[in-house]
């Protein structure tokens, strides 16, 4: 019988059979009420399954259920028994999630499986920090134990993208050769960068959302709410990460989940596809940072403005450059998990690989509030050792923070809010996936106050809020919020990013002066020209009705802390400093203990000596030629490719007309000219993940990229798609590296060659391998799905590869 022709229970039954094995006798068959609609047809066959044990493939039929039944704004198709048959369309949609679902447990047995954590630690294990601990959950050796600088395999639990960056990813898979993913129902993808209802029929956005739609029904995917049902990290955040988790995301603020305890990285497209087709990705484990939050916050303090006093005192890619930055201390218990989310999120800003904090009590009655059980049951609970090895510790007073503003262009550039008091402004904006929903409750509450007190709002000026998902939406309105906001001029926006990366409907003017409670206030970030600061969402409100930046601390002071307790969810924390008794911390699972000192690092450069008197000819065919083009600190992806761009730009050519055109205007041409080794400075990269800007500087004909310092992400995007980046600290290299010089860069020797002199330079052989494959797409179909095992494999150390020892395919790989 045609497809068609076939009833949806009759699909049902046949999706049982195909995908997991499970044919119905004709007694059972029998029990189902055919004349009734498909939600009762698929309860009783729920029944059956569980009276034959097939208990998973029940439970899967109970969780379609649920999204059936649930409200179309809080993620579900909003269906009623009652109200049967459904239209055809429907009725399609809800096979389609049986089929998922089914599908799903076929994901779920591909998995590796992993040995249940140890009740204690073992003895002779080194201290480890809480990251670590995660990593040596993931490790696909299972030792249990890393250390800083080792070159690991971690298994995944989560990909999550956006629309926009899904476009990139799409684009990487279909260079794959389209294999299959590896867990239908561990990608998250939300279309809030660019969709807006307003902007759908124009064609690049329609081409984002077809992408999406293909998405899902190719991977036939588990958990997908369409566009505009949230801001990527919100409701991922708050209804999915557990603690313990290892979730790998092409957008640079993945590390808001970080705020309950799991390990949570930004990555490029590319980068984040590979994981999202094998389940796997390599990380060489970087070293942690400990930020120790003491004291207790003011009434209405909250993540944002704990963020920005930690970027004051700091500042942005010092301490936490290159590391992660691990949240503990006795402070934490005065931190709700939409503060810590905050304050994750914004780690970013200061430079941080992610920002991770220790999970309590407060965490674990975060999760157990949730609508799912599967979103529950997978939390591991670990927590730094006493003796753990930070690179370095730094202690937070929480009592210090007040409102703060961080001054346009520079996250670190913090001030309390009397100091920029009486500024005009343009624009204030609340919103952007930095701003929580307890932050959307207490900017409210500060606008009714000032209501109350008979301040109205100016005519001038525009105002916009735009909450982080529907369900947060869906709350606000049924606390009676919404109504607060408009009566304080503020328009309602669907949620979405907004004006937070000005590449959609919303985007600034030239020369208007915002406040928002977004999280970068880069140049051209809100939209070209444009002036943005940043703020919590309670110095938002307050300013927003003169339009003048105003201090919230007086409207703050006349809030009924009780119902504001209330309104937000959250007890009185607690006083006592006693550990939760029912948090059960335990330890990685490994096999073996023995030499857990840190790893030794990546070979050395050649001496300068040993190069000079090589007689290896072969060097004369690995070697870099170009002229120094010279850049700055702190050159962001914001600029080398400019968001404005980035949805009709689909090559390296396209995005590359536009790199850094706002910034350094005769960058482009320069490169042309031959310009095309940059010399740059600290943090080259910082900002956005997207990887766009490594195109832009590969469509500008640039080779290489020298720095002092990159920025995590950029630093692993440059490898994935065929540039070449060099870390050099020596001084003396960056005098020499004037405009103009004539550079040569021999990849054999690692050796750099300016103005007479000979510099050595590290390149780890995964780099190399990547540059000179031309990128991670380019090494996937050499070396397929054991790409990361090759690679991490290591080779030609003391003892490998000698007569007698097995040489495996990709021997000359090293780390």
């Amino acid at each position: 019988m045609p497809e068609s022709n076939k009833s949806s229970l009759d699909q049902v039954i046949q999706l049982l059979e195909q995908t997991r094995g499970l044919s119905l006798e004709d007694a059972e068959l029998e029990k189902l009420p055919r004349s009734r609609g498909i939600l009762p047809q698929l309860k009783t066959l729920g029944d059956i399954l569980l009276a034959h044990g097939h208990q998973r493939e029940a439970n899967t039929i109970k969780d379609v259920l649920t999204i059936c039944e649930q409200p179309s704004d809080l993620g579900g198709l909003g269906l009623n028994g009652d109200v049967e048959p459904f239209p055809a369309e429907k009725e399609s949609e809800i096979v389609f999630l049986v089929s998922a679902w089914l599908e799903s447990l076929n994901s779920a047995d591909r998995s590796r499986s992993r040995q249940a954590p140890l009740p204690v630690r073992p003895e002779g294990r080194r201290g480890m920090t809480l990251s670590e601990k995660i990593f040596a959950l993931h490790d696909v050796d299972q030792k249990g134990y890393v250390a800083p600088g080792d070159l690991i395999r971690v298994d995944v639990d989560w990909v999550i993208a956006s629309e926009a960056s899904w476009k990139g990813m799409e684009k990487t898979y279909e260079g794959l050769g389209r294999p299959k993913i590896f867990r239908n129902d561990r990608f998250w993808l939300a279309g809030d960068h660019v969709v807006d209802p307003r902007i759908t029929k124009i064609p690049q956005v329609k081409a984002l959302i077809d992408a999406s739609e293909r998405a899902k029904h190719v991977f036939k995917m588990t958990d997908y709410q369409g566009m505009n049902y949230t801001i990527l990290h919100t409701e991922f955040y708050r209804e999915r990460a557990q603690p313990g988790m290892m979730i790998i995301g092409s957008d640079s603020h993945t590390c808001s989940s970080g705020a309950l305890g799991c390990l949570a990285v930004g990555l490029g497209a590319a980068d984040v596809t590979l994981p999202l087709v094998t389940g796997e990705t390599w990380f060489k484990v970087p070293e942690s940072v400990n930020i120790r939050l003491v004291g207790e916050p003011k009434p209405g303090i909250g993540g944002k403005d704990v963020i920005l006093y930690i970027l004051q005192q700091l500042k942005r890619n010092t301490v936490a450059a290159e590391r992660i930055v691990e949240y503990t201390g006795p402070g934490l218990r005065y931190l709700t998990p939409d503060a810590r989310f905050a304050i994750s999120n914004m780690t970013t800003e200061l430079g941080g690989i992610t920002g991770i904090f220790v999970p309590d009590k407060t965490t674990y009655n975060f999760i157990q509030k949730r609508r799912l059980p599967r979103h529950k049951s997978s939390s591991i609970y670990f927590q730094p050792d006493e003796d753990a090895q930070y690179a370095e510790t730094h202690e937070i007073d929480l009592g210090n923070v007040r409102s703060f503003i961080a001054k346009y262009p520079k996250p670190d550039d913090v001030v309390p809010v009397p100091e920029c008091e009486g500024m005009k402004l343009d624009g204030c904006f609340i919103g952007a996936c930095t701003t929580a929903e307890e932050d959307l409750i207490l900017g409210a509450l500060v606008l009714e106050q000032g209501l109350k007190r008979g301040i109205k709002p100016v005519k001038t000026g525009n105002r916009k809020v735009v909450p982080g998902s529907l369900p947060i939406l869906r709350k606000l309105r049924d606390l009676g919020l919404v109504d607060v906001y408009e009566q304080a001029g503020f328009e309602i926006g669907v949620p979405g990013c907004s004006y937070c990366v000005g590449m959609s409907a919303d985007q600034a003017k030239p020369g208007e002066i915002w406040i928002s409670s977004q999280n970068r206030n880069f140049e051209n970030r809100m939209g070209k020209g444009s002036i943005g600061n940043l703020g919590s969402a309670a110095t938002v409100a307050a300013s927003s009705f003169e339009m003048k930046v105003k201090d919230p601390h007086e409207l703050l002071a006349t809030i009924d802390l009780d119902r504001w307790d209330s309104l937000r969810g959250v007890s009185k924390a607690p006083t006592a400093e006693s550990p939760p008794t029912n948090i059960l911390y335990v330890e990685p699972y490994g096999t073996s203990y023995a030499g857990t000192e840190p790893a030794e690092q990546e070979v050395e450069a050649t001496s300068t000596e040993e190069a000079v008197n090589s007689k290896d000819t072969s060097a004369s065919e690995e070697i870099l030629t170009g002229k120094v083009q010279r850049l700055g600190d702190y050159i962001d992806t914001d600029a080398l490719a400019p968001a404005e761009f980035l949805v009709g730009s689909a090559t390296s050519e396209a995005i590359g007309s536009h790199c850094l055109e706002y910034t350094h205007p005769d960058f482009r041409q320069h490169a042309k000219d031959g310009f095309n080794i940059v010399v740059a400075g600290t943090a080259f990269g910082c900002g956005s993940s997207r990887e766009q800007a490594v195109m832009a500087l590969l469509g500008t004909g640039v080779k290489c990229v020298i720095a002092k310092s990159f920025a995590f992400i950029f630093q692993r995007n440059m490898p994935n798609l065929g540039l070449l980046g060099i870390t050099v600290s020596d001084e003396s290299f960056y005098k020499a590296a004037v405009d103009g010089a004539d550079v040569s860069i021999n990849l054999r020797t690692k050796l750099i060659h300016i103005d007479g002199k000979s510099l050595p330079f590290k390149l780890s052989q995964m780099e190399r391998e990547l540059f000179e494959h031309g990128g991670i797409t380019s090494a996937f179909k050499k070396f397929g799905n054991h790409l990361f095992q090759a690679m991490t494999m290591p080779k030609n150390f003391a003892g490998v590869n000698k007569p007698g020892n097995p040489v495996g395919p990709h021997a000359g790989l090293q780390w």
